[in-house]
């Protein structure tokens, strides 16, 4: 009896080892798989001018990393090559700008470029969705509750548009 427990708790403890190995080993091949990235964009784009998705792709790993400023200039970079390519998905583009501008408190700007992402694409859900909040930060409820609905109208199951519209129906009935 006492020889079965031991062996049921070393498999247990055996197994939850693994699984951390394996969590660590993908952690680290995803951030080498960053970082390779990050360093041949950024050798890239010293030497010669990019593309749009060069610039947008090293504006990314400059917000993950929060080097905003860096960021900022990449993604307006992306802009103008995305203009001179006359390439039309560029939503994604402001989007990332205006939550650049949302994570330093700047709203107004967060704001106008989330705007600016849905003048390219207005059915983009995540766009609505941040503009929403956004307009939350500035106590705006009434146009926040707006881009909620109108997120939902294009994805009637998405759970932050759901979520967020009832809470802020309820304070504006209240």
């Amino acid at each position: 009896m006492d020889n079965s427990l031991a062996i049921i708790y070393l498999s247990i403890f055996v197994t939850i080892l693994t699984l951390a190995a394996v969590s660590i080993f993908r952690q680290i091949f995803k951030t080498r798989k960053i970082e390779s990235s990050f360093a041949k964009l950024r050798k890239k784009l010293e030497k010669e001018k990019g593309t749009t998705q060069e610039y947008y792709e090293l504006g990314s790993i400059y917000s993950e990393k929060k080097l905003y400023s860096q960021a900022i200039l990449l993604f307006q970079k992306a802009i103008k090559a995305a203009q001179e390519e006359g390439e039309e998905n560029i939503a994604p583009i402001y989007n990332g700008l205006g939550y650049i501008y949302f994570t330093q408190e700047q709203y107004d700007l967060a704001i106008r470029q989330y705007k600016e992402a849905l003048k390219a694409k207005p059915d983009y859900v995540t766009g609505l969705n941040n503009l929403a909040h956004a307009y939350e930060k500035k106590k705006l409820t009434t146009q926040a509750l707006q881009s909620y609905e109108e997120a939902l109208k294009f994805d009637p199951n998405n759970p932050i548009a759901k979520r967020r519209a009832e809470s802020l129906r309820r304070l504006v009935s209240a």
